[in-house]
């Protein structure tokens, strides 16, 4: 099948020519087809099938352009996802004149979205809270509404949007085709399928949470310290094309790009604070050839299709099955081959059964390419320079003459002057790796006995929990375990809401009937006041600076709130029986 099969019109199959698309996806080919038809649908696939396209192609194919007021809507449960379904509606429709898309998220200033929501638009993506926003102002006008995406509706739901999601499905015309996208179909899905789309067709594309077959699957098991030097070695002996290295945070992307280029490669980082032209920019000299390794997070990296991406390593290994067939999907897209490394320190091996389990695939694990392996691929690299420098007749004939005067005048063998020539283009950089280069082997974690913990020092005796790191305070929100929230819930609203990065969160501590969250605490008066109106999971979060909480006294009594300690100096002790505290990056 090809997507001239699928009934689309001439310009959009245009532009997918000119992107490269030759085939559909399983759930294009079985969710295009209903859509053009004008039926509801849910499909329910994984991320990374084309699930994009599957509901933009549709929707471009029949825009009524002359129609100024928004007639698609696509919810997103993240500001990046939004800005990369804007990103595949604009290239689809690239052969149609006047084609308006304005992403609509958090952290972003309401005059650029008001002025361009005033001069018309065709197709809204955003985020619930924000989209919201704009309803409760009135200055989004749903009512000629034709079209409802629901991207990653499970997504939305985890992060606690689920009564924004219904308040917007409530201000959509009766009229609407809904299109409901998501990876698991939960009780909460399915009642909203129930209560919002008419007579859906049901759409499942199976088996997506294994990895492309094309994709060979490595770890290594490296101590935390050996990281780069491993990568490194890494990097010498595969042949490689273009790469991704993922990294969990933005301060290690940015930290192991900058390490690569003193070692010579090129690479760069993008992560969330990347600005979206810089973003574009970088991913276009991965495709030109310009750049060879980019560094990124789960958030930068997703839908990124490059061609040239014919390795992933696994800087840091995920700590869930989906985000690592998100990341092992950026290569062997489309039929091509690659490969995946992961790199395992001692105390992560668990997380290799974990994976192996959901994707019903075998990782290897390999080995630390030795020095003799590092120095051989140097040397025949060295010889290819030779032989492609063999080949420039012209210039060797130049050089010969150059080299036979020197061999004259100064009695000295030809093969010396050879070497002496080959120290000059190497540089101080030694060519071959010492044999004392080999690092030690990452030391098991050891079985502690009975005896090991007696040793250990009593609870009582522990230091206190640490303070916030610095520039961070600590809030409170009316939230907590009676409302049944998680900490990627609370993490995704903020984010989302208050324009807040993934790194601006510190801890995450989910109490009773309230959560302790650790943000910047030079946060602006606006963006206090916006976090304050979040919900989650339907409850008002009503955050505010946090003025400490009691201690646990010996008695069993509790001594009364001090409001002395101010919102940079909270008390984390506890009695021991409580669960740790979330550190961000959990859930």
């Amino acid at each position: 099948m090809t997507f001239a099969d699928l009934a689309l019109g001439e310009p959009v199959l245009k532009a997918l020519r000119e992107i490269g698309y030759e085939t559909p996806s399983a759930i294009q080919a079985a969710t295009i087809p209903p859509l053009l038809a004008g039926r509801d649908v849910v499909g329910l696939a994984q991320t990374g099938t084309g699930k994009t396209a599957a509901f933009a192609l549709p929707i471009i194919d029949r825009l009524d352009l002359s129609q100024k007021a928004p007639q698609a809507l696509v919810l997103a449960p993240t500001r990046e996802l939004a800005l990369q379904v804007c990103e595949a509606f604009e290239k689809y429709a690239g052969h149609l004149k006047n084609v308006h898309v304005l992403p609509v998220y958090g952290g972003q200033g309401y005059g650029v979205q008001l002025s361009a929501l005033r001069r018309g638009v065709h197709i809204v993506v955003g985020t619930p809270g924000r989209i919201i926003d704009h309803l409760e102002k009135g200055t989004l006008d749903l009512s000629e509404l034709k079209y409802l995406v629901l991207d990653e509706a499970d997504e939305m739901l985890k992060m606690g949007f689920a009564e924004d999601v219904e308040t917007i499905l409530a201000e959509t015309p009766e009229t609407k085709q809904v299109a409901l996208f998501s990876a698991t179909m939960p009780a909460a899905i399915r009642r909203m399928s129930k209560q919002y789309l008419h007579d859906p067709e049901e759409i499942t594309v199976k088996g997506k949470t294994q990895t492309s077959a094309n994709v060979p699957q490595r770890y290594l098991v490296v101590q935390w310290q050996q990281k780069m030097d491993a990568l490194t070695r890494i990097l010498e002996v595969e042949n490689f094309d273009g790469m991704i290295v993922f990294g969990r945070t933005r301060s290690i992307t940015e930290e192991i790009a900058e390490k690569l280029r003193a070692r010579g490669y090129s690479a760069a980082a993008i992560n969330g604070d990347v600005a979206q032209p810089q973003r574009e920019k970088t991913v276009n000299q991965l495709k030109s050839g310009k750049l060879d390794i980019l560094v990124a997070t789960d958030v930068a990296a997703r839908g990124l299709d490059v061609e040239r991406i014919s390795h992933v390593v696994n800087y840091d290994i995920p700590t869930d099955s989906e985000s690592y067939v998100h990341r092992i999907g950026r290569t062997g897209r489309a039929g091509r081959s690659g490969d995946a490394i992961s790199f395992v320190t001692p105390r992560e091996r668990g997380l290799v059964k974990m994976i192996e389990r959901a994707t019903r695939q075998e990782m290897t694990q390999m080995s630390l390419p030795s020095v003799d392996e590092v120095n051989e691929t140097r040397l025949s690299r060295f010889d290819d320079r030779i032989t492609a420098a063999l080949g420039d007749s012209e210039r060797i004939d130049r050089f010969r003459d150059i080299v036979a005067h020197y061999v004259r005048n100064n009695d000295v063998p030809e093969v010396d002057v050879a070497a002496a020539l080959a120290i000059v283009a190497q540089g101080d950089t030694p060519l071959l790796l010492e044999p004392d280069a080999e690092p030690e082997a990452p030391r098991e974690r050891r079985e502690r006995t009975d005896r090991d913990r007696g040793d250990r020092p009593d609870r009582g005796d522990r230091p206190e929990r640490r303070a916030p790191r610095e520039g961070l305070a600590t809030y409170r929100i009316a939230v907590g375990k009676r409302h049944r929230v998680e900490p990627r819930q609370i993490v995704g609203a903020l984010a989302n809401e208050g324009g807040l990065r993934r790194d601006d969160f510190g801890a995450i501590q989910i109490m009773p009937a309230f959560s302790l969250v650790e943000l910047p605490a030079n946060l602006s008066r606006e963006t206090l006041d916006r976090l304050s109106d979040t919900r989650i999971s339907g409850q008002l979060i009503e955050l505010r600076p946090d003025a400490g909480r009691p201690q646990r006294r010996t008695d069993g009594e509790r001594k009364p709130y001090r409001d002395d300690r101010g919102p940079n100096r909270p008390s984390f002790r506890d009695g021991g029986d409580r669960k740790p505290r979330y550190k961000r990056g959990d859930g």
